[in-house]
C-alpha cells in the first residue's frame, strides 16, 4: 500500500496514506466478509449522518443485528473508519496465548481505550466478549491496516493467530488491536467511545450512562 503526496494548507507536500484516503472518499458504513472461503461482500444500511455532523463528532447508532461471525463492519466516526467485528470462539481463545508478544498485553495505557472496556477482560478490549469496536488507523503514521482474521501462517508471521496487519511499515496487532512488540506502531488500536442501547444497536461515540 503506498503513500500519495498532496499540497497541504501551507503550501508544503503532506503524505497521505492512500488506503486511509480511499476509505474516506468510500461509504459511510460496509460490511465485509472475514475467513477463507467466504468471498461475498453483503451490505448493512444504517442511519447516515450529514457530512456536518459527522465532522462535529455526533454520535453513530449502528445495527449489528445482520453481522455474522467472522464479518467486519465499518461505519465512520469524526472521519475515522470505526471497525466492528465479531469474533469467533476460537480468535477468543488465542487471544490469551499471544500476551508475551505484545507491547502492553493489558492496554495499561488509559488514553487507548475508556475504562469500561477493560472491565470483563483486558484482552478482549470489549464490552461484549465476541464483538470488537476500534479505530481502523495504525498508531504509528495513520495507515489503514488489513484485517487478516484466519488462524493460520501468514507471509509476515508464521505463527499468525489473526488480526491486522499494516502494510505500510509491518506493524501487527491482534484481533484486539493489541500491537505487537518489534513494530514501529508505538500504542494499541484505539477504542472509541460506545455504548449498546440494545443487543443488536451500538451507538459510537457516547459512554455508556454513568461510566466514569
Amino acid at each position: 500500500m503506498g503513500d500519495e503526496t498532496v499540497i497541504g494548507p501551507g503550501g508544503g507536500e503532506d503524505p497521505v496514506n492512500e488506503g486511509r484516503r480511499r476509505f474516506l472518499t468510500a461509504s459511510t458504513l460496509v460490511v465485509g466478509a472475514v475467513g477463507a472461503g467466504i468471498t461475498a461482500i453483503p451490505f448493512i444500511k444504517s442511519w447516515n449522518p450529514s457530512a456536518r455532523a459527522r465532522l462535529a463528532g455526533a454520535p453513530v447508532t449502528v445495527d449489528i443485528s445482520a453481522l455474522e461471525e467472522g464479518q467486519r463492519l465499518i461505519a465512520e466516526w469524526r472521519g475515522q473508519p470505526i471497525w466492528i467485528v465479531k469474533r469467533s470462539k476460537a480468535i477468543l481463545e488465542a487471544l490469551p496465548t499471544l500476551d508475551s508478544q505484545l507491547k502492553d498485553p493489558e492496554s495499561s495505557n488509559v488514553d487507548q481505550q475508556p475504562a469500561y472496556v477493560l472491565e470483563a477482560n483486558p484482552e478482549l478490549r470489549s464490552i461484549k466478549s465476541d464483538i470488537s469496536v476500534l479505530v481502523g488507523l495504525c498508531t504509528h503514521l495513520g495507515c489503514s491496516p488489513e484485517m487478516v482474521a484466519e488462524i493460520r501462517p501468514a507471509p509476515f508471521d508464521a505463527n499468525w493467530k489473526g488480526g491486522y496487519f499494516c502494510p505500510c511499515h509491518k506493524s501487527k496487532f491482534d484481533m484486539a488491536g493489541r500491537v505487537y512488540d518489534g513494530v514501529p506502531a508505538p500504542t494499541n488500536l484505539l477504542v472509541p467511545p460506545h455504548h449498546y442501547a440494545d443487543d443488536d444497536t451500538i451507538v459510537i461515540g457516547v459512554d455508556p450512562q454513568g461510566a466514569a
